[in-house]
């Protein structure tokens, strides 16, 4: 771009000194007219890296998720294929279910037995209910006929000794009632989970995406230890689109910026962008927490860049974006936007070089 402009500047040079002869060429003149453009391109740059910041360091990424099963279990079918893509809730591999339906049917069972348990001592409880009801009675009658003198002393101790019995029983069956009762409690949660594990016996796609480097077969006894995955799930869904700046050409940029970028995998496609946010934070200003000073070292670090993180906009919202696809690009400010279709210009021009592959020439003839 900047020899375009130089271009066009030496052609209005030639017209004014040269083929019309408005000014002459003297001494004077050549100074200005060789000074004139080196200033007035270092100011329009110098403006432009402010007004429109470029980079030549964007980054598409994406999350990759560690597929680890939650149980243990021996691998029956693994239906996917490696690199391709994979919706969200298809399966990625089957465990073999028997123990884990063995483990469903042994908690069913046990629950069952507590609740028939716990019916048992409700029904017994209701029976006894009215049975002491009755020896109350008894008991009191038999108080009121020995307090008279018409009346055994004999009957009113055992009419005392059966309602003892009774509430004993009924204490007992009360007992059994609220063990149960607290056993149930425990078998409904012990079924939830072997419940849980037997649905883990199929791992579906936490997400749109694809398996990268497939190893996992049938046969394989898969691990649920989080170190120890199976597979790595690429997700595709949430993708994140870095470009990194030198911190002083943010001063002007803001959430919402309109931006344009250009990536390798695309060659001379623009591809148009918002900013999201800025992460204002660097690892150098990661003070760590420990009861040490901070250990300034004798040479200063490099500058750490700061990330924009940007989502594609428009037409190209849905543009697909390989993990790892590199590029370029620029975000547009509302400052000083009257020299910005420079730097869409030269945008343009940069991404048109993405068509040319440039490769060593070991890389050419195989060499090593």
């Amino acid at each position: 771009m900047e020899v375009i402009l130089l271009g066009i500047y030496g052609f209005f040079v030639w017209l004014i000194f040269y083929k019309f002869k408005w000014l002459p060429m003297n001494f004077t003149a050549a100074v200005i007219t060789i000074t004139l453009p080196i200033v007035a391109m270092m100011a329009l740059f110098l403006l432009l890296n402010i007004a429109a910041p470029a980079t030549d360091d964007v980054r598409a990424m994406n999350y990759v998720i560690p597929i680890v099963p939650r149980i243990t279990g021996q691998v029956t079918e693994v239906p996917i294929q490696p690199n391709r893509p994979i919706k969200k809730g298809d399966v990625l591999f089957k465990i073999d279910p028997v123990p884990f339906e063995a483990a469903v049917k042994a908690a069913e069972a046990t629950l069952r037995g507590l609740q028939d348990q716990l019916k048992n001592a409700a029904a017994k409880k209701a029976a006894l209910t009215p049975r002491i009801d009755l020896a109350k009675k008894r008991v009191e009658q038999f108080t009121a006929l020995a307090a008279t003198g018409a009346g055994k002393r004999a009957d009113l101790e055992q009419a005392q000794s059966d309602l003892g019995n009774l509430e004993s029983e009924f204490l007992a069956a009360d007992a059994t009632e609220a063990q149960a009762g607290a056993q149930i409690i425990k078998a409904e949660a012990d079924l939830r989970s072997a419940k849980f594990d037997l649905e883990g016996c199929v791992h579906v796609a936490p997400a749109n995406g694809r398996v990268a480097n497939l190893s996992l077969q049938p046969g394989v006894r898969a691990t649920q230890f989080a170190t120890m995955p199976v597979m790595s799930f690429i997700q595709e869904d949430d993708p994140w689109l870095l470009a990194f700046y030198r911190q002083n050409e943010l001063r002007y940029v803001e959430p919402g910026d309109e931006a344009e970028i250009f990536m390798k995998v695309y060659p001379g496609r623009i591809i148009k962008c918002k900013v999201d946010s800025i992460l204002w934070a660097t690892a150098q200003g990661q003070l760590p927490i420990s009861g040490n000073l901070p250990n300034t070292q004798p040479l200063v670090a490099p500058e750490q860049r700061i990330a924009v993180r940007l989502v594609t906009d428009g037409k190209d919202k849905d543009v697909f974006l390989a993990a790892g696809a590199r590029g370029g690009g620029a975000i547009y400010t509302n400052d000083i936007t009257a020299i910005q279709i420079l730097r869409r210009v030269i945008v343009r021009i940069a991404a048109k070089f993405d068509w040319f592959v440039i490769k060593h020439l070991s890389a050419l003839f195989g060499a090593h």
